[in-house]
Parts: structure tokens; sequence; C-alpha cells
């Protein structure tokens, strides 16, 4: 017999984070969390995301044992200011067993209907930077600190219990040696000089600080198009700061400003953390934070984790001036490889980017649907 439990204590959200690191035992491709970083990410009085969004957590019990778990999430910003009605869930892991996953979803949709919401979407998490989907199509390639990796069988449960794929993300690569100079390097000469910008790089995190609030604002103007975004608020910005730019190695970000030096563009890549998270066993000491650091600095292996562009600037090429920065750091580096995070497979703007690499899609996720 399955039961459901609701995990509300820290010893019980350890359990609710901790549950995935059974299920995925000596696989090779899921990429752990630090568990004290995501303990942290759902307590009430540390992330601010709670100040506008509500969540519950559950757990499928089996014998007493922990067999799945799911996160049932309202976003009071989307659903008010934005008439979305969406009831959102995530962190959902569970054994292959169809009943273990009806009665989470179950759960999701009850709560979901009553509070009025017209329809139910995940995996996803509060906002646009927490992890989306679930894997439909490459699982035998290594997972990334900011995806979520997963059994073929998910989708199966998913399209058994009357759910329909809402949006469809793609993954892609391509290695640094199919990036030749001539498809960007004149026109980020000719862009520079048209409107009157400049690329700014650092080599110290402390340099990047003064720009971080504004290029969180840059990020809600950039992405505000695009279905299911939902804006990062004053506080959030504060907390994002703390908990990714000590991930970030300050070489490997790229800010455009024009004459006023107002920034007009930004890019974050991010070198690959998945191997030193998978050493690191979801801890940070006493050694994980070795690994983590080494990755940081050594890592051949380069993550796109996001490119903004202000609306005002878009479609006028900005993006040869970050590519070129890019092309010129990666060569002293030594990078092998580049890999795209999860976009939607709608986006064609963002595809046409870079299709001059000739970057293969290498993985497939898709968010699923019901109607409440």
């Amino acid at each position: 017999m399955i039961t459901l439990q609701e995990m509300t204590s820290k010893k019980e959200m350890r359990d609710f984070v901790e549950f995935p690191f059974k299920l995925y035992k000596n696989n090779p491709y899921w990429v752990p969390p630090i568990i004290n970083d995501e303990i942290e990410s759902f307590d009430k009085t540390k992330n601010p995301v709670f100040q506008h969004a509500k969540a519950r957590f559950f757990v499928a019990l089996k014998n007493d044992e922990i067999v799945g778990r799911i996160a049932a999430i309202i976003n009071d910003t989307e659903i008010h200011e934005q008439n979305v009605k969406k009831m959102r869930f995530g962190w959902f892991d569970f054994i292959d067993d169809l009943e273990v996953s009806k009665i989470l979803l179950n759960k999701v949709e009850e709560i979901g209907t009553q509070n009025k919401l017209e329809f139910m979407e995940g995996p996803m998490g509060f906002s646009n930077l927490d992890k989306v989907g679930v894997l439909t199509e490459g699982f035998d390639h290594i997972g990334s600190m900011i995806t979520w990796y997963n059994y073929p069988y998910y989708q199966e449960h998913f399209k058994k219990l009357g759910f329909t794929k809402e949006k469809e993300y793609n993954e892609s690569k391509f290695p640094f040696s199919n990036v030749k100079t001539e498809f960007f390097s004149k026109a980020n000469e000719i862009i520079k000089k048209r409107y009157e910008l400049k690329p700014l790089n650092f080599t110290k995190t402390k340099d990047i600080l003064p720009y971080v609030n504004e290029m969180f604002d840059l990020f809600n103007d950039s992405y505000a198009s695009l279905s299911s975004f939902v804006p990062i608020s004053d506080i959030q910005k504060e907390y994002f700061k703390k908990k990714f730019i000590p991930f970030i190695n300050p070489e490997l970000i790229t800010f455009v400003v024009n004459k006023d030096n107002k920034l007009v563009a930004f890019a974050i890549t991010m070198p690959s953390f998945s191997e030193a998270l998978q050493k690191s066993k979801g801890k940070l000491f006493p050694f994980g934070i070795f690994h983590l650091l080494n990755a940081k600095k050594n890592s051949k292996d380069i993550l796109f984790y996001l490119i903004g562009v202000h609306p005002s600037y878009q479609n006028k090429g900005v993006h040869a001036i970050i590519f070129e920065e890019y092309y010129k750091t990666y060569s002293k580096k030594g990078i092998i490889n580049c890999f795209r995070t999860p976009e939607l497979s709608t986006n064609k703007a963002a595809a046409a980017l870079w299709k001059n690499f000739d970057p293969v899609i290498y993985k497939k996720r898709s968010t699923f649907r019901k109607d409440l």
C-alpha cells in the first residue's frame, strides 16, 4: 500500500532532498545537488521567493520507505499579476510504479483545484532560474547542475496518467573547434562603432558585483516575452547574487555597455561542475569544495547559462561582440566543448544565433500539462 506524507520539519526536508541519491545511486549520468543548498532553497525563512509563492512538499511511502517525492508550487505573481492560473510542480522523482506517481500528482491536482486554478504543469521550479522539464531524449549523457536528470520511464507515467506535452526544450552542444571567427569578428567591429558599444570583461568577482542588479533588470526585460516567464524581484536579486556568483568564474562573464555605460547585453557562461558534483556526493565538506574549485578554474567544458540583450538592441548583431570576447577567452583557457542549457524549441531567434557553430541537439526535455 502506498501512503502520502507531507514533509515540513528540517529532518523531513533533508529526507525529501536525499531521496534521489538513493534512486540514482551508481547512475553515471545523474548529477547530485549540494544537499544543504537545496534544503535552504526550500526554507521559507531564507529563500525570498516565498514572499510571492507557496510550496508544499510530499513523499510517497511504501513499507515506511520513501519511494517518490514532489513539490506543489503556487506562484502568486504568475496567478494574480499575469493571470495565468497555473499549479506548478517540481522536484518530482519516483520509482517505476504507476501507483506512486499517481498518488503524488493527484495531491498536486487536489491543491490546484482547491485554489481554483485551471491547469497544472511541470516539472518546473519557482522561477525561470530554476530547473525545468523532464528528460525525454538523451538519457546516456551526463546531466548538469542546472538541469534535472531522470529515467526514461518518467515520460511514460505522464502519458498514462492523462498528461500531455506542454513545452519542449532542446539542449545542444558543439566543439569549440567549430567556432570560426569569420562569422562574427568583422561584425563585432562594425556593431561596436555603429551603436557606440564596448565589452566589459572581468578577472575578479568583486568587480562584477556593481553590475549584477542591472543585469537582473536586463534579464527581466530580455525574457519578458517568453511563455512561463516570472520576473525576478529586488529581494530575489540579492538572494541569487549570493547563491550563484560564487560558482561563476569572472573570466566567463561578458557585459556590453553603451556610451553612457548602461548595460545593453550580458552573457554568463559557467564551467561544467557535473563531474565535480558527482565526486562531492552532495557535500561541500570536507573535500567537495576542492572538486568544485578545481572545476571552476580548470574545466575544459563550458555551459552557456544565460544570454540577454535589451529589447531595443535585439536583432542588431550585438551577440557578435559577445562571441568575439568569448573566443579570445576560450582560446586562452583551452576550452574543448561548449554546451547550451535548455532552450524552448520554439525560440527560433535564439537557435539562429548558434547556427554557424553547427550545434547538435543531444537532449530533449518537456513539461507536461493537465487541465484541472
